[in-house]
C-alpha cells in the first residue's frame, strides 16, 4: 500500500468510525416500542409521575412508551432487570433512591448502579413527612423526641423495608436526634399506614401523598417533613431542619436511567426529551398536585448527585450497622 492508499483508508476508517457513533442518535426516537419500567405497583407516588411524564414523552417523540410495573424486593427486581435489557434506547428505568444508592450497601444486590445503569436524567424528588398516631400524645417534634428519650425503646416507627427511604430517614434521625427507636419493617407503604391508624405503630415516615389525605382528616399527627424547606402543599408543616437538627435532609427521588452498555449519543437525545417534558409548565403542575418536584438535570448531575447519595447513605448504613434482615 502507497502513502496514497494508506492515507485514503485512514479517512475512510476515520469517517465509518464517526458515522457509527453518531448512528444511534440518527434511530432517534427508537423504531420500537420504549419500555419505561417502574419497581413500584400501580398507583402509588412511582408510578403516578412515571405515567404522567411517559404520555408527555410519547407525544413529544411521537413514539409509544409503555409503563411496566415490575414491582417486588424493594425495586431492585426492576432495577436488575434494565441492568439486563437491551441497550438500544427501548428501555428505561424510572430509578429510585433505595436500589441506586442505598440498597447495594445493605444487601447483596446483583447489578452494579454506577456500571450496569447509565444515567439520564433527574426525575421528581420529594420529602418523607413524619406522621404518628393521634393516641401518642404527642403534636411537636421536639415532644416525639423527648417521649423516645424518656422511655427508651418504647417508640417504633415503621417503614417500607430494610434498607428503604423510609428506613433510612429514621435512622438518621435516630443518629442526629441521640434516640432509639424500633425499626418495624413492612412490605409496603399500604400496610405501614394500616398499622399506623390501627394504633398499632406509633409512627412512619410516609410519602406525603400518602398521608395527606389523612392528615387533612385529623387522623394522623404530622410532625415534620424531611427536606430542606417547608412544601408548598404542605406549608403549615415545619422540617426538621428548623425543628431542632439544621442540615436534616432525607429525599426520596426517582430518576432516569437506561442500560448500562447504551450508546452515549441516544443516552444524550434522551435527556434531551425528558428534561424538556419536566421543564413543560403543565407537566409541573401536575406533578406539584402529586406532591413531586421535577428535577430535571444533565447526564453528568445526575451521576454526581447519585454518588453523593451513594457516600452519604453508605455512611448511615455501617454507622448504624444497618442489615436486610
Amino acid at each position: 500500500m502507497n502513502k496514497r492508499q494508506f492515507l485514503r483508508a485512514t479517512i475512510l476508517s476515520a469517517a465509518a468510525v464517526c458515522l457509527a457513533s453518531r448512528a444511534p442518535a440518527q434511530d432517534f426516537p427508537p423504531k420500537k416500542t420504549v419500555t419505561l419500567v417502574v419497581g413500584f405497583a400501580a398507583g402509588g407516588a412511582a408510578d403516578a409521575a412515571a405515567r404522567l411524564i411517559a404520555k408527555k414523552l410519547g407525544e413529544d417523540i411521537g413514539q409509544t412508551i409503555v409503563v411496566d410495573n415490575k414491582a417486588g424486593a424493594g425495586g431492585n427486581i426492576a432495577h436488575q432487570q434494565v441492568a439486563n435489557g437491551p441497550a438500544d434506547g427501548t428501555m428505561l428505568l424510572f430509578g429510585s433512591i433505595g436500589p441506586l444508592t442505598i440498597a447495594p450497601h445493605v444487601m447483596k444486590v446483583s447489578y452494579a448502579p454506577f456500571k450496569d445503569l447509565a444515567a439520564i436524567s433527574g426525575g421528581v424528588n420529594f420529602p418523607n413527612v413524619l406522621v404518628v398516631r393521634k393516641g401518642l400524645g404527642v403534636k411537636t417534634l421536639a415532644e416525639f423526641v423527648s417521649l423516645a428519650k424518656m422511655k427508651p425503646d418504647s417508640v417504633d416507627y415503621a417503614s417500607t423495608g430494610a434498607g428503604s427511604a423510609s428506613h433510612l430517614a429514621g435512622e438518621l434521625f435516630e443518629q442526629r436526634a441521640g434516640i432509639h427507636m424500633v425499626h418495624v419493617p413492612y412490605k409496603g407503604g399500604a400496610p405501614a399506614l394500616q398499622d399506623l391508624l390501627g394504633d398499632r405503630i406509633a409512627a412512619y415516615f410516609s410519602a406525603p401523598p400518602t398521608a395527606l389525605p389523612h392528615i387533612e382528616a385529623g387522623t394522623l399527627i404530622p410532625l415534620a417533613t424531611t427536606g430542606l424547606t417547608r412544601t408548598a402543599y404542605m406549608p403549615n408543616i415545619p422540617t426538621v431542619a428548623e425543628s431542632g437538627f439544621p442540615g436534616f435532609e432525607a429525599l426520596n427521588w426517582y430518576a432516569f436511567v437506561a442500560p448500562g452498555k447504551t450508546p452515549v449519543a441516544m443516552l444524550e437525545r434522551w435527556n434531551q426529551a425528558i428534561v424538556k417534558v419536566l421543564s413543560d409548565p403543565g407537566v409541573k403542575d401536575a406533578l406539584n398536585k402529586h406532591g413531586l418536584t421535577p428535577q430535571p438535570t444533565t447526564r453528568a448531575e445526575l451521576t454526581d448527585f447519585m454518588k453523593k447519595e451513594d457516600a452519604k447513605w453508605g455512611a448511615i448504613v455501617r454507622d448504624r450497622k444497618i442489615t436486610a434482615n
